[in-house]
């Protein structure tokens, strides 16, 4: 498959247009606000909706949060960020409650440390609960009120993009929730499940191809209407050299290739940081790889939000860092894609593909009639550093700290997995983890120059 980036991004477009939601572009007014408002909030009680309050209490490492911590910490954003600010007669739930939840916004207080998140038995479920049902009846109020009030049109103007944001905000912290709740029952020796199984999409596994893209000067970045994060822009020019992806994202029997060849014991394939955290952390397969059973019956088994499974061969790798994908790619004699070359060979597909409004809580076999698995199924790390675009400037106050504050030590992934909202994903966003971090659902796409043999 040969087609130039240039006229794969003219073909895209619709495609990509039609894979949006509502939800990145609100038309202004209170009902529409409030029917969407409603639906996320919704969502989010229903994620947490299979665990015991014993679960939701509890804090696995100092990287993840309590699910109660999730559920009150995207309820104080309205409240902090919205209903303060723009219901005049507004009272707070709680006096604690703005130290308790929030999250890393200097510009708006002090706050309980992250690791100690967990320790918060204090207020009970209940409360946290009441906490939500309280912001959620003044949202409402504050939506109908701007719809009727005077200068109606000049305050949906300045509400609405922070609604969206929020919205958008409490999508993130979704995925967050079912991050830290699988990593949490993959401590639990009697590794439960989260939910029972769906089926597994039965797809003919693939073989792994390579897609070619002619390069040359492309637009990358946010354009046009709806909503992004700032870091998604400004729209600006690369110039790519000729380049070739892989046609899929690598596999669980791809990665047990690369173990069983000492990929995890040769130093000559990792950076000098990765072999040293390798070393000292004794990794040797990726995050909730368990080897089950003894001598030639033994096999590889893994915790997932359905509780420990065989091992599926052909299902997409998941939970690896960025240190052991760019080891996996440089063993196999390829590299990882820049940020600029994956979302200028992706937007020529549909913005489609397993998210987790599909309703599978793991990777699925590439479907060989569509089998890029560019959007959904796993985070896509990408070679480039979090840092900004040309011409990025940060908004000031606490809105300015959402991204910018920071792009250092992180590595950018694209593409979404089968945990993220739908609606919340676009060909343009930045996702950004530090390079030992594989709690995400990540995983693998190789890229290598068009002059390659």
């Amino acid at each position: 498959m040969s087609t130039a980036v240039r006229a794969k991004q003219v073909k895209g477009g619709q495609g990509i247009r039609k894979g949006l939601t509502h939800l990145l572009s609100l038309p202004r007014g209170g009902a529409d606000h409030g029917h969407i408002y409603r639906h996320v909030r919704e969502q989010t009680m229903a994620l947490v909706s299979p665990l015991s309050e014993e679960d939701m209490v509890v804090q696995s490492m100092a990287d993840a949060s309590p699910s109660k911590w999730h559920i009150a910490h995207t309820t104080w954003f309205f409240e902090e960020l919205v209903l303060k600010k723009f219901m005049s007669n507004y009272r707070p739930y709680h006096k604690d409650f703005s130290y308790l939840y929030n999250s890393y916004y200097n510009s708006l207080g002090e706050r309980m440390a992250r690791p100690q998140r967990g320790l918060a038995t204090r207020p009970p479920l209940k409360d946290v609960y009441a906490y939500r049902a309280y912001v959620d009846e003044h949202m409402a109020l504050l939506f109908s009120s701007a719809d009727h009030g005077d200068g109606a049109e000049s305050v949906w103007e300045r509400l609405s993009p922070i609604v969206v944001l929020g919205l958008h905000h409490e999508q993130q912290h979704q995925e967050l929730l079912l991050m830290d709740i699988l990593h949490l029952f993959s401590h639990n020796p009697l590794c439960p499940a989260y939910k029972r199984a769906a089926p597994m999409v039965m797809n003919d596994a693939t073989q792994h191809g390579w897609y070619d893209y002619e390069g040359g000067l492309v637009d990358i970045g946010w354009h046009g209407d709806g909503f992004f994060y700032d870091h998604e822009g400004p729209r600006h020019q690369h110039y790519l050299v000729p380049y070739q992806l892989g046609s899929r994202l690598i596999t669980n029997g791809e990665w047990i290739a690369f173990i069983e060849a000492g990929g995890y014991d040769t130093h000559e394939w990792w950076l000098d940081d990765g072999w040293r955290w390798v070393q000292q952390k004794g990794i040797k397969a990726p995050l909730y790889w368990r080897r089950e059973g003894r001598g030639s019956s033994s096999a590889w088994h893994m915790m997932t939000l359905y509780g420990m499974i065989p091992l599926n061969e052909d299902v997409p790798v998941v939970h690896v860092s960025f240190y052991e994908a760019d080891a996996y790619a440089r063993w196999r004699g390829y590299r990882l894609p820049t940020e600029a070359e994956w979302e200028a060979a992706a937007c020529g597909y549909a913005l489609s593909g397993v998210f987790l409004d599909k309703g599978h809580l793991h990777p699925q076999i590439a479907d060989h009639k569509a089998k890029h698995q560019f959007f959904g199924d796993a985070w896509e790390f990408t070679s480039s550093a979090f840092r900004p675009y040309a011409g990025y400037r940060r908004e000031q106050g606490a809105l300015g700290e959402y991204n910018g504050k920071f792009m250092s030590h992180q590595m950018v992934l694209r593409g979404g997995s089968c945990i993220t909202p739908e609606g919340h994903m676009r060909l343009t966003y930045r996702n950004f983890f530090y390079p030992s971090m594989r709690w995400q659902f990540a995983g693998v796409r190789l890229a290598r120059d068009m002059e390659a043999p």
